[in-house]
């Protein structure tokens, strides 16, 4: 969906974002307009958030049929929605009528999504099934109306380990393709069925932060390099992982996860926002919601191996640790998320000399980035 926006180069020398791709002895991060420019902003949206497959929630967010909620990505209204069957649904959030916004906060939906204005209503395939009084008073039919042509735009959407993605411009490659690198990395760790097997927890399950800096940041202080993945993840394997342990009681265990690797764990970030760990014993996700060029919604979801450890009593306490224990770790990187927020004010920063040894991870990000505003 492309938008009538300011040229790139009107915004910022292009310069400095083709010298991102030199080598990173030579290369500079990217500049400080990618941090702070408002007009900027519009072409990240266009050419990252919507051109590439996007994290806007998670499916267990909306368990039952007709459970909906609205969500705003970069401006654009969207609704999530669970259809009859089950299946994740995201249409975009406006009446083919009048423009009006259809849904503004979650609710539980019977039949129809009826728009507040003048009461068209659509079903759950984002079909227009009702227009009261198109053709006058009392007349809900018009001949020369086809309803057909008026239906709800959807978006292409995949939900993948609960993690709701989706491809606003319907550019990027098909999610199989996307995903199949990470898939295989983690075949020695879980299955198709083990992912059926995570189940969100109710009461220890969430937690968000709203933090004074662009999104960008929180991927850069999150990622570390993995071999053997395409550019488009970065992160780190551990093989210190120590599975909590309350009394006698601990978490249950992924069923195929090979057991020479009890002690490994894996931190991957996928670009451009979304954050996830897998541990034997439990998964989270880390999403990025950026509300502003320097405001960003960090969201934290935790998932275990069934629901006895996702829900039970016996284990509450130990999932109300684990969710500490994570919150913590995320509040300790908000000072430097925002500190460097605040450096990127200062006109003499050319976006970062890199280590060549410790800084690959960054340097891949920012090239991603580079490289996804040049195309």
């Amino acid at each position: 969906m492309k938008v009538e926006t300011l040229k790139l180069s009107k915004i910022v020398d292009l310069n400095k974002i083709k010298v991102v791709n030199k080598s990173i002895d030579k290369a500079h991060g990217l500049p400080n307009e990618c941090y702070t420019n408002i007009d900027y902003l519009a072409h990240e949206r266009e050419k990252v958030f919507f051109n590439k497959w996007t994290v806007i929630g998670v499916a267990s967010s909306i368990p039952n049929p007709g459970d909906a909620r609205s969500h705003n990505l970069l401006g654009v209204p969207l609704i999530i929605l669970r259809d009859k069957k089950k299946r994740i649904r995201v249409f975009h959030n406006v009446c083919s009528h009048r423009g009006f916004k259809l849904l503004d906060k979650s609710c539980t939906l019977k039949n129809v999504i009826r728009c507040p204005y003048h009461s068209w209503s659509y079903d759950f395939n984002g079909k227009l099934v009702a227009t009261p009084h198109i053709g006058g008073l009392n007349n809900h039919q018009s001949e020369k109306f086809d309803k057909n042509k008026s239906s709800l735009k959807e978006v292409k959407t995949r939900v993948w380990m609960d993690i709701i993605f989706v491809n606003i411009n319907s550019t990027e490659i098909e999610f199989d393709e996307y995903i199949k690198p990470l898939e295989n990395r983690w075949s020695n760790f879980i299955n198709s069925k083990d992912q059926k097997s995570l189940v969100h927890s109710k009461d220890y399950g969430y937690f968000n932060l709203e933090v004074n800096c662009n999104w960008k940041f929180a991927i850069e202080n999150y990622c570390d390099h993995i071999q053997g993945l395409p550019n488009r993840f970065a992160g780190q394997g551990s093989k210190k992982y120590e599975q909590p342990v309350k009394g006698n009681k601990k978490f249950h265990t992924f069923s195929n996860w090979d057991k020479k690797m009890l002690k490994n764990s894996e931190y991957i970030a996928l670009f451009p926002n979304v954050m996830i760990g897998l541990h034997i014993d439990h998964f989270y996700v880390f999403w990025l919601e950026p509300l502003s060029m320097n405001k960003t919604k960090e969201h934290m979801q935790m998932y275990y191996v069934g629901n006895e450890s996702a829900n039970g009593e016996d284990l509450k306490e130990l999932r109300k640790e684990n969710s500490r224990f994570w919150k913590d770790v995320m509040l300790e990187d908000v000072n430097a998320i925002e500190g460097m927020q605040e450096g990127r004010n200062s006109p003499v920063y050319n976006g970062g000399n890199f280590s060549p040894v410790m800084d690959q991870p960054t340097h891949q990000f920012h090239k991603w980035v580079a490289n996804s505003l040049m195309e």
